[in-house]
């Protein structure tokens, strides 16, 4: 299996520099993350909009060493959530953060974390929108839930995500299926021991499927993050069983990724979220995008091939 050793990768500084050195990097790269700055991505933000499509915004970068570094990844996204205050799209974007950006772990890292994501999630409902937080590997995740708790103390919008390959994501499913609660459900994009987290294809897409009928049978709102067809029909099939309006629920898929198939759920009423990455810091975004599906990973290497 690939998966493991591109994950193994993106924590290796010397492919980090190799792969960014490559001349085709750059635009193989473009397919997924479109933009670097605030003033870069505006335009693809309205596009997509135009298109009865709508968005959550991620300022890539995980690599936190320092607290300032952490200040400034909060920075980022204010800075992002003024520009959509300005340009009337807070109802159409939504913003996701992983936690690690925030400072998560740094010495007092959860709290510094709490302290730096609070000011994004305020800025973010006062222009009418909301913060997902992303689930990273399985040692952040009882911080993150524990965060995600007490935000949403005063800001009941603020969803998070959960991972299906992990072995106690149907326990975390359950606990959030509750009223008021936003969740989107993944496959899992972290190289993860088979002491927590199922290893092979098939049963992460049986547990995906347990774990989707728990949150479509459930209170909350629910959030299908997935590319794959079959998927995507059983979760149909399970919302209509489940009794859900199309706009009880969502699916969510990767900028740069089935976009056909983005335009054809948003046709036919669905709600449609579109994952939009950008920032310098792209490395492990990348990476993880190349270990998630095969198909990724053979376009980046024909790109290669034919460009290098």
């Amino acid at each position: 299996m690939l998966g493991p050793v591109i994950l193994a990768a993106s924590r290796s500084d010397r492919m980090r520099r190799l792969i960014s050195a490559a001349p085709v990097t750059k635009q193989v790269v473009d397919r997924f993350i479109p933009g670097e700055t605030v003033t870069d991505i505006v335009p693809i933000i309205g596009d997509l909009a135009a298109r009865g499509l709508e968005l959550t915004m991620d300022v890539v970068g995980e690599d936190i060493t320092t607290p300032e570094q952490a200040y400034a990844a909060r920075d980022a996204y204010l800075e992002l959530i003024g520009r959509l205050k300005e340009l009337e799209l807070g109802e159409k974007v939504e913003m996701s953060v992983k936690l690690s950006m925030f400072g998560q772990a740094l010495e007092g890292g959860h709290e510094l974390a709490l302290a730096n994501v609070r000011p994004v999630v305020e800025a973010a409902a006062a222009i009418g929108t909301t913060v997902t937080l992303d689930a990273e590997d399985h040692t952040t995740l009882d911080s993150m839930f524990a965060i995600h708790e007490e935000l949403r103390k005063d800001f009941p919008q603020t969803g998070c995500v959960i991972q299906a390959y992990l072995f106690r994501t149907e326990a975390d499913a359950r606990r959030l299926a509750e009223a008021g609660s936003r969740v989107r459900l993944v496959k899992g994009a972290y190289k993860e021991p088979a002491e927590v987290a199922y290893q092979r294809k098939h049963e992460i897409d049986k547990a995906y499927v347990r774990i989707l009928k728990t949150l479509m049978e459930g209170e909350g709102y629910p959030m299908i993050g997935s590319h794959d067809p079959r998927l995507i029909s059983i979760a149909q099939e399970l919302a209509h069983q489940a009794g859900r309006k199309l706009d009880e629920y969502e699916f969510q898929m990767l900028y740069g990724i089935r976009g056909d198939e983005h335009l054809r759920l948003a046709a036919e009423g669905h709600r449609m979220r579109v994952y939009t990455a950008y920032g310098t810091d792209w490395y492990g975004y990348f990476m993880r995008r190349l270990a998630e599906k095969p198909a990724n990973l053979r376009f980046f290497l024909r790109s290669m091939v034919s460009k290098g």
